[in-house]
């Protein structure tokens, strides 16, 4: 297939309303989900741990095959799995809407998050691909700002469906978006990406890969069990194992050298990791707070967590476009520790806080989430050579779905810790908080040391390896 000319203007605009459009999809599901799980819990009849698992099993997935498949795009195109990705996370949320247990549904979240790894693992390298460093922290903030667009909307829009509708419309809705973004791609995106075809795919690699992954987080959701503690150290020697093959391989499915050679790369990825373990599982607790604590309805909780999304949409795109013009650490660093006092502020939430502290937390969380993150990505996705952009796409997504899955585990753990399997019913409110207080402290205690991962990367226009084609020869 012919690649596309990144010198004309409308085929960009093209790609970034299809990368955009595609990234909005999974947040709002994800958002409105959140919403849902009281309503989910009590049909289901699911204790706590188990509703996390809704969650935990598309973030596991979408994990653990992000690095391949973003590899797999480099090698026979990024537009491709792009497509396959809106198709099969298309396809899964119909499942997810007929599920008629909790296994069906988080069965069915194992098959959306493979689909979501092929979204997520290719979008920021297409339009890396087609938009010019001058141009490409405006276009990326673009991108984050959709992300945080479809949280924002998740909340109150799920919160509506959940109380009218009931939990299966929010993946309803899913499936006609998922249509829309697939026949978009269709009709108009034309052209290919594949930097690296003709190289080989290393399965192998990928298969130590995701033993790593899937031992790992699956482990650390069992703490504090003891068969949790042998699960993490197969993860360990899977990593062992996993660094020693690429080390050696031709083609590997990650270059080991982007981490050891490459400061802003390596620092920016640990920052992204840092950040997302800190502010995940904020949804998951406020909903379960709002709703179970405070007594509200979905809609009146969805419109409280709002707050947060609103504000990441707004400022993504103006920081965006000031990464373009400061170096990307100064501002995410800054936004790390805004983001680090926003999260203080969850730490004293009890049954008798005013909506308005809530909120001033949310928003604070909300305005460092954006200072950090588009700037953090400008600078992962402008430190590799061009051939590289789907992996080094795939592994910034990996560190934010490992992130998220760490942030879930912990609060999973605590929740396993202070109430055990049992449903959240009044008599345990207390005991919640106190699990939830306790989450918000390792939180803000995580991302306050984030500030320093964020600054040691140094500056990316000093950097050594950037990337420098904008135009694909395939």
């Amino acid at each position: 297939m012919l690649s596309m000319n990144s010198n004309n203007e409308s085929s960009r605009i093209y790609v970034l309303i299809a990368a955009t459009l595609a990234v909005f999809v999974t947040p709002f599901m994800g958002s409105s989900l959140n919403i849902a799980l009281p309503s989910i819990g009590a049909e289901f009849e699911m204790d706590a741990v188990l509703l996390g698992w809704i969650n935990l099993a598309f973030l596991m997935a979408s994990s653990t095959f992000l690095v391949p498949f973003g590899r797999i795009a480099d090698i026979y195109g990024r537009k491709r799995i792009f497509t396959i990705g809106i198709l099969v996370f298309t396809l899964s949320s119909v499942l997810c809407a007929v599920s008629t247990s909790g296994t069906m549904l988080i069965a069915a979240r194992i098959v959306q998050g493979i689909g979501g790894s092929m979204i997520f693992g290719t979008s920021v390298a297409i339009l890396t691909s087609v938009f010019p460093v001058g141009q490409r922290g405006v276009a990326l903030g673009i991108n984050v700002a959709a992300v945080y667009l479809g949280l924002s909307l998740g909340p109150p829009i799920g919160g509506l469906m959940t109380q009218y509708l009931g939990w299966r419309s929010i993946f309803i809705v899913n499936v006609v978006l998922g249509f829309a973004v697939f026949i978009l791609v269709l009709w108009r995106l034309k052209g290919e990406w594949a930097a690296a075809r003709g190289e080989k795919f290393d399965f192998w690699g990928s298969l130590i890969y995701g033993v790593m992954i899937i031992t790992t987080m699956y482990g650390f959701s069992l703490l504090p069990e003891l068969s949790a503690a042998w699960l993490i150290l197969v993860g360990v020697a899977a990593l062992v194992a996993f660094v020693w093959w690429e080390l050696r391989v031709q083609s590997p499915v990650l270059h080991i050298d982007l981490f050891r050679r490459n400061v802003v790369f390596a620092f920016s990825n640990l920052a992204a990791l840092i950040n997302y373990s800190a502010t995940f599982a904020i949804g998951f607790l406020l909903s379960i707070y709002l709703q179970m604590v405070k007594g509200f309805p979905p809609q009146i909780a969805g419109l409280i967590l709002i707050a947060q999304p609103v504000v990441m949409a707004v400022v993504s795109p103006v920081a965006g476009r000031l990464s373009d013009r400061i170096e990307p650490r100064v501002l995410a660093s800054a936004g790390m520790g805004i983001t680090a006092v926003g999260l203080a502020f969850f730490i004293f939430l009890d049954g008798q806080t005013s909506m308005v502290f809530l909120i001033a937390g949310l928003v604070i969380v909300g305005l460092g989430l954006a200072i950090f993150s588009s700037p953090n990505t400008n600078a992962v996705m402008s430190s590799v050579d061009y051939r590289f952009l789907g992996v080094a796409s795939a592994t910034l997504a990996t560190m934010r779905q490992i992130g998220m899955m760490l942030s879930m585990g912990i609060v999973m753990m605590l929740l396993a810790l202070f109430i055990g399997r049992v449903q959240i019913t009044p008599e345990y409110h207390d005991l919640y908080v106190k699990a939830m207080r306790v989450a918000f402290i390792v939180f803000a205690v995580a991302c306050f040391g984030g500030i320093f991962a964020s600054l040691a990367r140094g500056n990316v226009r000093n950097n050594d390896v950037i990337a420098v084609p904008q135009e694909s020869n395939d």
